[in-house]
């Protein structure tokens, strides 16, 4: 509902405003008794337009408070949600779908399949965040600006009905014969010393202080803007990263979505001597760590990061010993050290491929555990890589892998070469076998093994991890903006928190003097201030007297 917005004045006000811009008299309620209200000094907003077009409407929806309000309820409840259950990237080296239905049954299954296993880099969580940061900036245009306006072109003598309807109000009669001039010049002297800007037009006088405090609720939206700018910007590709990684000793890993790769050159653990344990870990039989540390190697990869045919050109840019709240920190990378397993297992073997008859030896290879080639070429024969299975078994007749570590590797080759067929002959190949005698690996390859065989001579090329490191892998380029945002923020809570903003008003009329004061808190101290300095200008009130309660009109 629109009303008359043209003053007795005679000054045309815009729609939507409460207050006079030129006097100060109310437009609405004109004949009331009631404190006015004097948010933004009854300024009209973008908001308030009478015949909103569609971006009028798009402004008006967002600069409302309530729909601010509950798109703030709604990135509330999904982020309770959102920690019912670990997050998926928590997890190390384990299916999300399997993991919830394991340890959450089927109110995980569910929690996973409507996607709130991923909340946080979801695309409605960052659009819930895009909402809040929109209603940010266009609340605060549409009220800061009409404020900004409204407090730079103040007048000096309001309307005696915009006085008397503050909450700190007086009206007295001065003494016979006072000079009025005079009087109100004493008076702004008075409240300068208070640390008010005065400003006298005539028998008129506007008092202020503080003013800035009036910006600390914008300044506050203004960190929290550049907040939530820092925390989308985490969903820039290689802005963030927050991952676990678990490395085997002298194994060498490329770090996800980055041209790094990381090597575990040693992994150390230090115990806690037995002596030193209190009994009641020691009747459990707990083995406790003192320290452990990774010596990490980082490598930029400058050709073949991500071609699997290929190794990769590493370049070592970074050395370093992590150990837990001390990681390896390189160019905004950071490597922190976040738990350990205690696993045997091969990193690679240099097997030697030779006739079983006649002994001759046709030359070795090294073969890794992790991204074996898929061919080898050794002296004659070639060795065409067919099948891996890092933990070997058998289901219904045919080879799994169990696993995806290589706690019993098995490779499945097809070895091509003089006595063997044009097409090549398959050979299934064990780098670790447990059960010589239940499980030969002679046995199983028939023929072909009375021709070539291939086994490890010596431990010389045998690699074994008895470790494996895992490591939190961040990288965060948002955090400074993030730093920067709270920091806005603080200062903004401490500018509204701290200090007041406070207005007098009077006027003398015939000898009749009419004052009203406006603050947004601390009312108490206003009217203290008032009747000090009333008081010094030979009018004796009493704070309380200076209520609008306690002073009707």
């Amino acid at each position: 509902m629109f009303y008359n917005t043209k003053c007795d004045c005679g000054h045309q006000n815009p729609t939507g405003t409460t207050l006079c811009e030129s006097c100060g008299n109310p437009l609405i309620d004109i004949d009331g008794r009631d404190i006015l209200e004097m948010r933004y000094d009854g300024i009209a907003r973008r908001s308030q337009k009478s015949n909103p077009s569609l971006l009028d409407k798009v402004w008006n929806f967002f600069s409302s408070v309530k729909i601010a309000v509950w798109i703030i309820f709604w990135t509330l409840v999904a982020s309770a949600v959102g920690t019912i259950f670990p997050q998926e990237n928590t997890f190390l080296d384990m299916d999300p779908a399997q993991y919830y239905a394991q340890n959450y049954g089927t109110l995980g299954t569910i929690y996973h399949f409507l996607g709130f296993s991923h909340t946080f880099n979801s695309w409605w969580f960052i659009t819930l965040l895009f909402m809040i940061g929109t209603s940010l900036v266009i609340c605060s245009l549409d009220r800061v600006l009409p404020l900004y306006r409204a407090l730079s072109k103040q007048q000096i003598r309001k309307h005696a009905n915009f006085l008397t309807r503050q909450k700190v109000t007086l009206s007295i009669d001065l003494p016979e014969n006072t000079d009025e001039v005079a009087w109100v010049n004493k008076l702004g002297t008075l409240f300068r010393k208070k640390h008010y800007r005065v400003h006298t037009e005539g028998s008129a006088l506007l008092a202020e202080k503080y003013r800035f405090s009036r910006w600390g609720p914008y300044i506050n939206h203004i960190g929290l803007i550049i907040f939530l700018i820092g925390v989308l910007m985490r969903s820039i590709p290689g802005w963030h990263m927050d991952q676990y990684m678990g490395i085997l000793e002298g194994e060498t890993k490329q770090i996800p979505h980055t041209s790094y790769f990381i090597k575990n050159e040693k992994f150390t653990l230090d115990l806690y001597d037995e002596k030193d344990l209190p009994a009641s870990i020691k009747e459990k039989g707990q083995v406790v760590p003192k320290t452990y540390q990774t010596q990490a190697v980082l490598y930029h990869c400058s050709a073949n990061c991500d071609d699997a045919t290929n190794a990769p050109v590493l370049e070592e840019v970074h050395k370093a010993d992590i150990t837990v709240n001390h990681p390896l920190d390189y160019k905004g990378l950071q490597a922190y050290q976040f738990d350990y397993k205690s696993t045997p297992l091969l990193i690679s073997v240099k097997p030697t491929l030779s006739n079983p008859v006649t002994g001759e030896s046709f030359g070795s290879f090294d073969l890794p555990m992790n991204n074996p080639k898929d061919e080898y070429q050794v002296g004659p024969y070639k060795l065409t890589l067919k099948g891996y299975f890092p933990e070997f078994g058998l289901e219904k007749g045919q080879p799994i892998s169990k696993s995806n570590e290589p706690k019993a590797p098995a490779f499945i080759f097809n070895i091509t070469g003089p006595g063997l067929a044009t097409s090549g002959e398959p050979y299934l190949y064990f780098p670790r076998q447990i059960d010589k005698e239940s499980f030969s690996q002679d046995v199983i390859n028939g023929a072909i093994s009375q021709k070539i065989k291939l086994a490890v001579g010596s431990m010389e090329g045998v690699q074994f991890a008895n470790y494996t490191t895992y490591l939190n892998i961040r990288v965060d380029k948002a955090m400074p903006y993030i730093w920067i945002g709270s920091a806005i923020f603080m200062i903004g809570v401490i500018m509204g928190f701290y200090w007041q903003h406070r207005r007098i008003w009077l006027r003398i009329d015939n000898g009749k003097l009419t004052l009203g004061g406006h603050t947004n808190k601390n009312w108490f101290g206003l009217r203290n201030e008032v009747a000090a300095a009333l008081a010094k200008n030979n009018i004796e009130v009493s704070p309380k007297s200076l209520d609008k309660g306690d002073n009707p009109q």
